[in-house]
């Protein structure tokens, strides 16, 4: 018997060996990926965490937290996790449903009376659930909280004038906004903030000790933070970052590979943290259920790569099928900066990565080829995502230049603006999208949209009556704006883009 025994545990031994030798060979092939991906997307500095299996396989920094500063990154540098944030309040609204607080199928307006869309039978109709899953009609309404220039209120009350892109639960079109008022819904059904309810109920118990709520909480607290990058005029430069704390619970949370290890960890764990659990499994399922589907328009250009069979969204999270199994995942995203998590459930493997330069799509491929590092692939062919990907945003980039280069064709040489410059000076409005200030400094026109240097610029006579307005810095490119005349021969209105969705009256 005692030779039986030995023989086991030697067996037993030898298996773990090698086990711990292969998955010291597939991080080392991981860690290898991840340095020539930086090279070759020209990504400043990462940060990354593998979870498998209820354990931290992973945490660990690359490259340097600014180009304006010594200083590399490593697993504890802050980055913002943008719109991953998204399945932290969906989270929040699940556990005051099992609080017995709320009910997903809430009318909005049953905790934000004073909530308003343009179609009465909207109002009278969506839910706390139609809030979190970007089908309730309402289009992109970024602009509102990009101003810098609002309340938290008075973005929620202009929703009231955006007019339905489609009915209500009738299309897919990401709404940042509607996430901003589920934040105010868990501030009502709970008593607290959202940002506190999310420190206390969700990182606390986490034991995420370095996680905030708010790019000003992190900032009062961390020194070891990442800078934000920006490439403008075909150089990569440091900018300020951009804050979404106005709107908190659609993206405004901060982080480090540590600690975002151990929201992955539980996120695979079905909601449970050192076998306690925090959510029901009735309601940690319904966080990952499908609620819409999404078309290939509205999802990630990625998919024209990874083929999958269906796309759709859950609570805060994108899924597709991804070598025959669940895929569960989210970018964030603001300027400078860029996020992904992904999970595969079945294998209870996940990853995060930060990255510190605007809209690098590194972090696709980085998320899929750790994936299929842990997780395998299925029997399916290896295949170098980065690659793949670089020659898939070059030719998204190329069809960007041509539709420039056809805009720039475009202008009509030769003409004049109809009236004298200060004929154009003016306070123009919209009910939703505020105010946008036309001055004449010094013989030239200047734009104000919102509040700070980034929200203004200098503009100069494209043709006709169309202006052109760089903003700030110049990351966004040139803005167009178009003059329109009314029947008495004065400026009447101005066209944003030079669109009437964003027609501001004189």
């Amino acid at each position: 018997m005692s030779r039986l025994i030995t023989a086991a545990l030697a067996l037993a031994l030898a298996s773990h060996s090698a086990s711990a030798q292969s998955r010291t060979a597939e991080l080392k092939e991981l860690d290898a990926y991840i340095q020539q991906g930086m090279k070759a997307w020209n990504l400043p500095g990462l940060s990354i965490a593998v979870v498998a299996n209820d354990s931290v396989l992973f945490t660990r920094g690359y490259g340097e937290k600014s180009l304006a500063a010594p200083g590399a990154v490593d697993a504890t540098t802050q980055f913002g996790i943008m719109s991953t944030t998204k399945a932290m309040t969906a989270l929040a609204l699940a556990m005051l449903v099992d609080d017995g607080r709320l009910a997903w199928t809430d009318r909005v307006t049953k905790w934000l009376p004073g909530f308003e869309f343009s179609e009465p039978y909207l109002t009278n109709t969506a839910t706390v659930r139609d809030l979190l899953t970007h089908n309730i009609g309402v289009p992109n309404a970024d602009l509102l909280w990009v101003r810098g220039d609002l309340t938290r209120e008075e973005i929620l009350r202009r929703v009231r004038y955006l007019p339905s892109a489609y009915p209500l639960r009738g299309g897919f079109s990401y709404a940042n906004v509607m996430y901003g008022a589920a934040g105010e819904v868990v501030a009502k059904a709970s008593g607290m903030s959202w940002d506190d309810f999310v420190s206390t109920r969700i990182f606390t118990p986490l034991g995420m000790t370095h996680s905030y709520p708010s790019h000003a909480r992190m900032r009062a607290v961390e020194r070891n933070v990442s800078a934000a990058h920006y490439r403008i005029r075909d150089t990569l430069r440091v900018i300020e970052d951009e804050s979404v704390d106005v709107i908190p619970s659609a993206g405004a949370a901060w982080s480090n590979a540590d600690d975002m290890a151990k929201w992955v960890r539980f996120l695979l764990d079905s909601g449970r943290v050192g076998g306690r659990r925090l959510l029901s499994d009735t309601s940690y399922r319904e966080l990952f259920r499908p609620q819409s589907f999404v078309t290939a328009s509205e999802f990630y250009p990625t998919a024209q790569v990874t083929k999958p069979h269906w796309t759709t969204y859950g609570l805060g999270w994108f899924e597709q099928d991804f070598r025959g199994r669940f895929l569960a995942f989210h970018t964030g995203s603001l300027d400078g900066r860029t996020a992904i998590i992904g999970l595969v459930p079945d294998k209870k493997v996940g990853v995060y990565i930060f990255g510190n330069a605007d809209h690098v799509e590194f972090r696709h491929a980085l998320m899929l080829k750790a994936l299929d590092i842990v997780a395998g692939t299925n029997g399916e062919p290896a295949r170098d995502w980065s690659t793949e990907f670089l020659a898939l945003y070059g030719s998204i980039r190329a069809r960007g230049d041509s539709v420039r280069i056809a805009g720039e064709k475009a202008r009509v040489p030769g003409t004049r603006p109809s009236l004298p410059l200060d004929a154009y000076v003016g306070t123009y409005t919209h009910p939703a999208w505020g105010t946008l200030d036309v001055s004449l400094r010094q013989g030239a026109l200047r734009m104000t949209l919102g509040a700070g240097p980034a929200r203004a610029g200098s503009l100069t006579h494209w043709h006709y009556d169309t202006f052109r307005s760089t903003l700030g810095d110049g990351r966004d490119g040139a803005t167009i704006l178009q003059f329109v005349l009314g029947t008495d021969g004065k400026v009447s209105r101005v066209l944003l883009y030079g669109s009437e969705a964003y027609a501001f009256v004189r």
